[in-house]
């Protein structure tokens, strides 16, 4: 098997979990390099890795070269990314710098492996929320095609970041006790509480805030879709790791509760957990740590002609993040585009 020169950029939470899955899915590695804003050593599942600080030479000999996109990590893509395309190296980025733009695919390998193909040395990996949402409505649209879609989120703080997840722990045993809690990461106190507030506000959807926007412009690009009407609604809430999402979605064509099911249940990367009457439905502490996309809670919403309600769980550091990343080189790999 032909094995590829790799760097990971980035060492926050998903440049964490990116060599975790690399390592643990054998992916075919010759060398493998990590880059970051300061020299160190990093001991990540028991194996030490050298953290390297990124220059623009830094890439010369890659052959593939994966962002994590967070934690300082953040816009690393935009200073280095395009830069290695030149130098030869595939990019393959999660943060949100060239999601939406034209000359880059923006993929979920499951659903527009497809879009691949046009890649021009740089890929963006979807924001995580999207990335749990488009694996269910895939399937969905393909079936019976998506008319509108309402969406809303209950994000982890993990998505965050590590200090989020440390404010989260922090801040938790001090309101149990009815104390004061400082909130540094948050514009409120995140333990007990729910915040309708994920990123800044934007002029180009007047009142949301980015995720929602993300959340709206990002399925149309992967379902090739530029109308979809999509309304998203995003929360943080005080759970520490995996998203959970409402979604409602109204389709052109009839389809049954049970048909969903069925169409969700052989579709790859999901899994089925929907039986109420046992309170049988997928949680986030359940789901943490978790590969596949889980969905419960199927019913036909009776206020249009052709719904259908759906509740949906991932792990946004796996799925939403390093997992998905992963998926992208060794689905080129398959297709024979590295």
């Amino acid at each position: 098997m032909k094995s590829y020169n790799m760097a990971v950029v980035g060492i926050g939470m998903v440049g964490t979990e990116m060599l975790k899955l690399l390592h643990e899915r054998r992916f075919p590695a010759k060398s493998l390099r990590v880059f970051a804003t300061r020299e160190r050593d990093e001991l990540i599942a028991g194996k030490t890795y050298h953290v390297e600080v990124a220059t623009e030479e830094s890439f010369q000999d890659m052959d593939i070269a994966i962002f994590a996109g967070t934690e300082g990590a953040k816009g690393a893509s935009q200073t280095y990314g395009w830069k290695a395309v030149e130098q030869g190296t595939v990019v393959i980025d999660n943060g949100d710098d060239y999601r939406m733009d034209p000359r880059v695919p923006l993929v979920i390998p499951e659903v527009n492996a497809n879009h691949l193909k046009q890649h021009q040395g740089f890929i963006s990996n979807p924001n995580c929320s999207t990335i749990q949402m488009v694996m269910v409505l895939g399937p969905l649209h393909r079936a019976a095609g998506l008319k509108r879609v309402v969406v809303s989120t209950y994000q982890a703080v993990s998505g965050t970041g590590k200090a989020a997840v440390e404010e989260l722990r922090e801040q938790a045993p001090k309101a149990l006790e009815g104390q004061a809690c400082e909130a540094k990461v948050y514009p409120h106190t995140i333990a007990f509480n729910c915040i309708p507030q994920v990123s800044s506000l934007k002029n180009e959807f007047p009142g949301y805030y980015g995720e929602e926007i993300k959340m709206i412009q990002e399925p149309r690009k992967i379902l090739e879709i530029p109308n979809l009407p999509v309304s998203a609604t995003c929360v943080r809430v005080p759970v520490f790791n995996a998203h959970s999402e409402s979604i409602n979605v109204e389709l052109h064509d009839k389809l049954t509760a049970e048909q969903a099911r069925k169409i969700l249940s052989e579709s790859p990367g999901i899994q089925v957990l929907d039986d109420p009457a046992r309170s049988i439905y997928p949680t986030p502490r359940e789901v943490s740590g978790k590969d596949p996309v889980y969905v419960g809670r199927i019913r036909e919403d009776s206020s249009v002609q052709y719904g259908l309600d759906l509740w949906v769980v991932s792990d946004n550091i796996r799925k939403g993040a390093a997992l998905n990343t992963i998926q992208i080189a060794e689905r080129m790999i398959e297709m024979e585009l590295l």
